[in-house]
């Protein structure tokens, strides 16, 4: 049986397909099908505040291809979830709906506790228990922190701070400020030893340019310091020639760092664990449930 996810970010469109694997009564998932695609929503809407009309066709395109691939595959269930850039669009209601109604596919428009919560769910299998993590997860319009103790998630806060966001200087001074004031809230420096965990797109990309490593899936603050100020030192053009980054990851790469620097450095966390886990695969988990729920509900 397949199932899918589709995450519609403020930077880029992301689809995957896992395959329900059971074996001893526990289940996993095996990715078989990832597609992502740079639909770049958040320089419409952090800019003009709507979805320009050639961005909807863009959307368009991009499900009707989705859906071809779904069909394809013989997906059983998937949702579609999308983030910051349709949070706040003004129009995005009325492209929803045309979308329904011309490929039948439900687009559901997630807040910022959704979002951190689907996320949760996959990123705790990759926690220690004896260790407090400062769990960062940047997106191209918003940045979501959730700190963990016993791996028991025991504060949560959405902010209006992402890489798309600060790519276009539409970030507000007070956002950084009341970011550092709930991580100052939160933790102690000199009393919590904090290690940090990232998701998103660009912190995976920064850990595999990475030279040091502190283990197989961590890498120090110093580290990521000097990866963010190697790839800086390069222009947009050569990020992509010679650094080989796709074009969408060159330009937003460099901000995303110096979001999860901040949070690191208010934190007093030394080093940051990197799991291959997004909101895509919350999303996977997510369907899955759901499915089982339904499945139960009938018996």
């Amino acid at each position: 049986m397949k199932i899918a996810a589709i995450d519609i970010g403020s930077n880029a469109a992301r689809m995957q397909i896992s395959s329900v694997l059971e074996n001893n009564g526990k289940v996993s998932f095996k990715k078989v099908e990832y597609v992502r695609f740079a639909l770049r929503l958040g320089h419409d809407v952090f800019n003009e505040g709507e979805i320009s009309p050639e961005s909807e066709v863009r959307i368009f395109k991009l499900m009707h291809a989705y859906k071809l691939l779904l069909d394809l595959h013989e997906v059983k269930d998937y949702m579609i979830c999308a983030t910051s850039a349709m949070r706040e669009a003004g129009n995005a209601q009325a492209v929803i709906t045309r979308i329904h109604k011309i490929l039948d596919m439900k687009i559901n428009v997630i807040d910022g506790a959704k979002e951190a919560e689907l996320i949760n769910n996959v990123v705790v299998s990759s926690l220690e228990t004896n260790k407090n993590y400062l769990h960062i997860d940047v997106g191209g319009g918003s940045t979501e922190l959730n700190i963990y103790v016993q791996k028991e998630k025991v504060a949560s806060k959405s902010f209006k701070i992402g890489s798309v966001r600060l790519l276009e200087h539409k970030e507000k001074e007070s956002d950084w400020e009341k970011m550092k004031t709930w991580i100052d809230q939160h933790i102690d420096p000199k009393k919590d030893k904090i290690t940090a965990i990232g998701t998103g797109g660009n912190i995976s990309k920064l850990f595999d340019m990475a030279e040091n490593y502190d283990s197989e899936t961590s890498m120090s603050l110093d580290e990521l310091t000097r990866v963010k100020n190697h790839v800086g030192s390069f222009t947009y053009e050569e990020r992509m020639n010679i650094l080989r980054l796709n074009a969408d990851r060159a330009d937003v790469i460099v901000p995303a760092a110096e979001i999860y620097l901040s949070a690191m450095k208010w934190a007093g966390a030394k080093s940051i664990v990197v799991p291959d886990v997004g909101l895509k695969d919350g999303i996977i988990k997510l369907v899955y449930d759901r499915m089982m729920g339904k499945r139960a509900a009938t018996r």
